[in-house]
């Protein structure tokens, strides 16, 4: 395992993350997903990702009890706030804030979270107040890092300039980012680097799509992803990943992969990890060897003719539209004006 450090002054990551956000709690008995995380530490993988509203704050629960007796200073432990939570003060409000964080050492059995994410971006919620309660939490010793998942590249700006005000860094965003979906490449990358803040991608094999899995024309495999219930066919159903034209480029990807020593899933993480702004990817699993088979993908070199071959075998399928980042997509869907036909 390789080990990078998260934006200019974040913590030191592995390349390849653990991830529980559909497993434990949710599609995994707890003997099956500590396996899972068992696996994931003896694969030299340090640096683990929950949040508090995967499977109602069970995923937390589990991961703390996975990693129990585990050299604390030896893992990143990585936790997001804001998203769900029932009525009362906005997501990110400070009020919200300082509950959930509680909320979440005592599920993970920590004095710390090394890194603390906003879950998507609160309009409800000045963003002064948000940062402010990132930043008091910092003093207090109860988060190291502070970071954003999903927000768009002026939102991020933004937060970043606050953050500096206030003593305290951005130091990443965890986007979704994979060969079919780019949404970051335009604006979000850009806007991050100049300000030394990493990438942290979740969903580098499409929600299983890019493992090959899938085939046009055909049902998707008893017990895949596509047909879970528990939000796995939720999430692959959003991003359109499973139409017949997007199948068939992936396909021919296959083919190509084919043609190396990896194989498909690993070179889908491993063209993620070619992206010098990936200071790491997260990979969930549903059972232990898939972890061992997949980071292999983090010593992968990828010459430039096989990603120009992947880009010509893809080619239209692939999502580049910076509108597209899940928190303009959500909010462009709440402001939607309802069609006649819906009225």
């Amino acid at each position: 395992m390789e080990y990078r450090r998260l934006g200019a002054s974040g913590p030191v990551v592995s390349r390849v993350a653990f991830g529980n956000s559909l497993t434990a709690g949710n599609q995994l008995d707890d003997r099956a997903a500590s396996a899972c995380v068992r696996a994931a530490l003896d694969a030299g993988i340090t640096t683990f990702d929950t949040a508090d509203a995967y499977a109602e704050g069970r995923a937390e629960e589990h991961l703390g009890r996975a990693l129990a007796g585990v050299d604390r200073d030896a893992l990143v432990i990585c936790t997001k706030v804001g998203r769900g939570g029932g009525p009362g003060p906005g997501a990110l409000s400070r009020t919200r804030i300082a509950e959930s964080l509680d909320a979440s050492l005592r599920r993970l059995g920590t004095g710390h979270i090394d890194l603390y994410q906003a879950h998507l971006y609160d309009d409800s919620t000045p963003l002064e107040e948000t940062m402010g309660a990132f930043a008091d939490a910092v003093t207090a010793g109860k988060i190291r890092y502070v970071g954003v998942s999903e927000w768009a590249a002026d939102e991020i700006e933004r937060a970043a300039e606050l953050a500096r005000e206030l003593g305290v860094e951005l130091v990443s965003n965890q986007p979704q980012y994979s060969m079919l979906w780019r949404v970051i490449e335009a604006e979000v990358v850009p806007a991050c680097a100049p300000l030394g803040i990493g990438q942290m991608v979740w969903s580098p094999l499409a929600g299983g799509v890019l493992t090959g899995k899938y085939k046009p024309g055909r049902q998707a495999p008893a017990g895949s992803r596509a047909v879970a219930a528990k939000g796995g066919d939720v999430s692959i159903q959003r991003y359109r990943f499973l139409s017949g034209e997007v199948l068939s480029a992936v396909g021919r990807v296959a083919e190509l992969a084919d043609d190396t020593n990896l194989t498909m899933p690993q070179l889908a993480l491993a063209w993620v990890l070619q992206n010098a702004q990936a200071a790491t990817a997260i990979i969930g699993a549903s059972a232990p060897e898939q972890i061992g088979r997949n980071i292999a993908a983090a010593e992968a070199v990828l010459d430039p003719g096989l990603l120009a071959r992947i880009d010509a075998a893809l080619g239209p399928v692939v999502v580049t539209d910076p509108g597209l980042t899940l928190s303009r997509m959500l909010r462009a869907k709440a402001t939607a004006t309802p069609s006649p036909a819906t009225l």
